[in-house]
């Protein structure tokens, strides 16, 4: 009896086990296999790595008055063109946009430059183009492409019959191809519809150029060949663009070809076109912790001036203005420790002992102050001057260095974070207003009095849905905007970790709850779909699906989450390290089948009918082990006398 039950209870819990194993391995098959992206760092230069932390969630929301809302230029009846910029400056020393050229449009990812005059992306010809972010321009595959054929006002090949181009910078990278007009659309976003522009395609790259991540480059120089100088010439924008740079803590932006009313307390400067063909400042003074740098005016008014690069990731001053500028920071130090540089090839200027949370890094840095030619002054938090230290906690550097011997100031993307920069060309000024710049993007959809665009389709080709091509007309709803009437089933996205494999593998529950914490979701609905790891990075698929046993999200849920991904809105500890969200991807609920519908129930019956087949097996059994027993059992007494055989 003992074994007979024995027998029974292990028939159950291998049964068990293995109908636990069936429905998992259903389950899994509900969702479709992830497809990873390589990580977007190869070639990144370590000096130019800005990592990426995210503050408390309201450390810098007071920056933004919630009842100054920015509306298009009164100059103005012209549309403009609202785009979304992508905080590659945390990865790559860049920030970038996306731009469609061609019919139908093919899509880049390009730099936005303000120091170049000429967008340009890599050619199908081009023999010594690097890999990029996306496939090389193909104008045979375009209706609208043309060749610009050599003419009086550009440089002709040396066969007389095509323009071509040749761009040097001062990294020593090179761009080289030719030049071709077509259609360039600016997103989904933009009142501006697509126009006709002139623009580069590149046969050859060297340098930064052919390694970096991104394709290529979009002009917004001074110059015939910029993008603003077409659009303008046209009479489609007004003589004005603005941008705006997310900052430590939050990433996004934005970027506006055209003009839009300035905030009241924007602080301008002075801007000379006749000086030099660089957006440049008349800056005077500088100013830390409330005093005056002891240096003459005419130290930052050397050679090219004070000029405004976006395409520039740092700044640097002339060598009096350096060194007048880090001795009084470090005056102001006392408290923290010099400590060296995230990297051992640069001599950074490096400190410890602050506090991870931006929003209180001015109460142990000093604030700085640049004064302009009219007596405006333009605050600078300590988040417009440092950059973090990549492997100390709490330690940040220096992101303001010297110029070598070049007598220019040159300011790049690290003074202007958080920060809207209005470029007035037209009347010869530059404006500057601290905000928020990824609540800025916002607040620009919402004044903007355009009608909704068309929902996003679900079913592209293409792994994200942060962008879409543009449609022949173009308007301004935000690119996270939901279908109401296609239900999404599942959200995916990918996070690039500056943390290796090892650290982070007995830590994956804890970083699902933190990141279900931040959407405002249950824990149990985040999963990890994928995991790829290379050196100190690692590449992690995520995969969101409905509370419960909801087949799909509400349009309210959806949208709540998608947003909060695509505006770069998730703050984690800076025990994960630094991390980048890539792109995500919503998508619709599987079309299920009969089986996967009546799943559970069949599930249930076939446990039930296990449950009573085991059972009258089991009492069989037992039956019939006792009835074995009995057959066998004889008494003593039952043997026949036999009679005894005389002798």
């Amino acid at each position: 009896m003992a074994r007979a039950l024995a027998q029974l209870s292990i028939t159950t819990s291998a049964t068990t086990v293995l109908l636990f194993v069936l429905l998992s391995l259903v389950r899994s098959n509900l969702s479709t296999s992830p497809l990873l992206l390589p990580p977007p760092y190869a070639g990144a230069r370590p000096a130019m790595v800005l990592p990426l932390f995210h503050a408390p969630k309201n450390s810098s929301r007071s920056l933004f008055n919630s009842r100054r809302h920015l509306q298009r230029s009164d100059s103005h009846s012209r549309p403009n063109a609202r785009m979304r910029l992508y905080d590659d400056l945390l990865l790559n020393g860049y920030y970038t946009t996306r731009l469609w050229i061609g019919t139908p449009p093919q899509k880049f990812a390009l730099i936005v430059d303000t120091g170049s005059t000429v967008t340009y992306v890599p050619c199908s010809t081009c023999e010594r183009c690097g890999k990029h972010e996306d496939p090389r321009f193909q104008p045979d595959l375009s209706s609208t492409y043309q060749a610009v054929r050599c003419n009086i006002d550009c440089t002709c090949d040396s066969n007389r019959v095509q323009c071509v181009y040749d761009r040097q910078y001062a990294e020593m990278s090179t761009s080289s191809g030719v030049l071709g007009e077509d259609i360039v659309s600016f997103g989904n976003q933009s009142e501006l519809s697509p126009q006709r522009a002139v623009f580069g395609c590149e046969t050859a790259e060297t340098g930064d150029l052919y390694s970096q991540h991104a394709d290529g480059i979009m002009g917004l120089g001074r110059g015939d060949l910029s993008i603003v100088d077409q659009l303008v010439e046209k009479g489609v924008i007004s003589d004005s663009f603005s941008l705006c740079y997310g900052g430590m803590g939050i990433g996004g932006g934005a970027m506006v070809l055209g003009g839009i009313s300035p905030p009241s307390d924007m602080v301008w400067s002075y801007s000379d076109p006749a000086r030099s063909p660089y957006y440049n400042i008349d800056l005077k003074e500088i100013h830390v912790a409330g005093k005056r740098l002891p240096l003459k005016p005419s130290v930052f008014d050397g050679k090219q001036g004070t000029v405004l690069d976006s395409g520039t990731t740092y700044a640097y001053l002339p060598e009096a203005a350096f060194l007048a500028f880090k001795d009084a920071v470090m005056k102001e130090l006392n408290t923290l420790k010099r400590i060296q540089g995230p990297d051992p090839n640069y001599n950074d200027i490096c400190f410890s002992g602050a506090t991870s949370d931006v929003s209180q890094l001015s109460k142990t840095f000093p604030t700085v102050e640049m004064v302009f030619g009219n007596g405006q002054k333009l605050l600078l938090s300590p988040e417009n001057y440092l950059f973090r230290h990549s492997k100390v906690p709490g330690a940040y550097c220096l992101g303001i260095f010297q110029n070598g011997r070049d007598r220019t100031s040159l300011l790049g993307g690290i003074i202007v974070r958080n920060t809207l920069v209005m470029y007035d060309r037209e009347h010869k000024k530059i404006g500057f207003w601290k905000t928020n710049c990824s609540e800025l993007w916002e607040r620009l959809h919402i004044t903007s009095g355009t009608s909704p665009r068309p929902p996003p389709s679900l079913s592209g080709k293409d792994n994200s849905t942060v962008e879409l091509p543009p449609s022949s007309a173009p308007n301004g709803s935000p690119h996270y905007v939901l279908p109401g009437d296609v239900p999404i089933g599942r959200i995916t996205f990918d996070m690039l970790m500056n943390i290796k494999y090892s650290d982070l593998e007995g830590h994956i529950n804890e970083l699902a709850e933190l990141i279900a914490n931040e959407l405002d979701i249950n824990a149990l609905q985040v999963h990890l779909l994928n995991f790829t790891s290379e050196g100190n990075t690692s590449l992690i698929r995520w995969a969101i699906f409905p509370s419960g046993s909801a087949s799909y999200f509400s349009n309210n849920t959806a949208t709540s989450i998608i947003s909060r991904l695509a505006e770069h809105r998730l703050q984690l500890p800076d025990a994960f390290g630094n991390y980048q969200l890539v792109r995500w991807k919503a998508e619709p609920p599987m079309k299920q089948t009969w089986w996967h519908q009546h799943f559970l129930v069949v599930f249930l019956a076939f446990i039930i009918a296990m449950a009573f087949a085991l059972s009258a097996t089991g009492i069989w059994f037992i039956w019939r082990r006792r009835q074995q027993s009995l057959n066998s059992y004889k008494p003593v007494g039952a043997v026949p006398e036999q009679e005894l055989q005389p002798i």
